[in-house]
């Protein structure tokens, strides 16, 4: 049976679901991609470094790649998109090791490191290598993709729990689980073509990719996991080895 709503009812639950839309667009604005997925168990403890150690450790590395990196996104790039990156370290050093790219309130480009990842790495090839990763994800747009992904997931989740009558606690929960979906429907490809031309920029820059890829050999593997937000460690050296070969 076809459920039947009446014109009122139907102003009523389309008022509900663009209001919850657009508070799940607000928070897109939040998004930022990341190196590795989360850490779900315990890892070998890399030794402690000060956040003025992981900044000088870094700092070679930034006078390299930045300008590769901002040379490719100007050339590369949607137009108009502002390619003046900011690479820093977190200045918290009780977090997990993770290095993330998102833009401030202006759209600047931001690469942010945190102390215990640059730890983690083992040589200059490897930090250059997360850099060239993080920097892609910005020069492919893949912020303003992910966002577009949970807004059309939340649309989704919210028009079909409206049509069926559903009250606006019921529109809100579809809503969510719509953009959180919905941001994870292309995630395993945004991060292997974010592997694929960080390769591109890691090289350009003189680093070898194929020993900055070692990193991803020590970081938990998520498996092929459905709806996950990273693909498994294999298809990341894999699609890294590839592209390296073809340059």
């Amino acid at each position: 049976m076809v459920a039947q709503i009446s014109g009122a009812g139907l102003a009523k639950w389309r008022v509900m679901a663009m209001a919850t839309v657009a508070a799940v667009a607000l928070a897109a604005c939040e998004t930022t991609t990341t190196t590795a997925p989360p850490r779900t168990t315990p890892q070998a403890k890399a030794p402690k470094i000060t956040v003025k150690q992981a900044e000088a450790r870094l700092a070679p590395i930034i006078a390299t790649m930045e300008p590769v990196a901002e040379r490719e996104c100007r050339r590369r790039a949607a137009r108009g998109t502002d390619c003046d990156y900011k690479i820093s370290v977190d200045p918290r050093t009780d977090i997990p090791p993770n290095a993330y790219q998102t833009v401030d309130k202006n759209g600047r480009p931001l690469i942010i490191f945190t102390a215990p990842l640059i730890a983690e790495t083992r040589n200059q090839h490897e930090l250059a290598f997360v850099m060239g990763h993080e920097a892609a994800h910005h020069i492919a747009g893949h912020l303003t993709r992910q966002q577009a992904d949970a807004l059309t997931g939340a649309a989704l989740g919210a028009i079909l729990i409206g049509l069926a009558g559903g009250s606006a606690s019921s529109i809100d929960a579809a809503a969510n689980l719509g953009a959180s979906v919905g941001s994870r429907s292309f995630s395993k490809e945004y991060e292997l073509e974010a592997d694929s031309l960080g390769t591109v920029l890691t090289k350009q820059a003189g680093y070898d990719p194929l020993i900055g890829v070692g990193f991803f050999e020590r970081t938990p593997d998520p498996g092929n996991v459905f709806l996950g937000t990273h693909p498994p460690n294999a298809s990341r050296i894999e699609i890294v080895k590839r592209t390296a070969a073809g340059l």
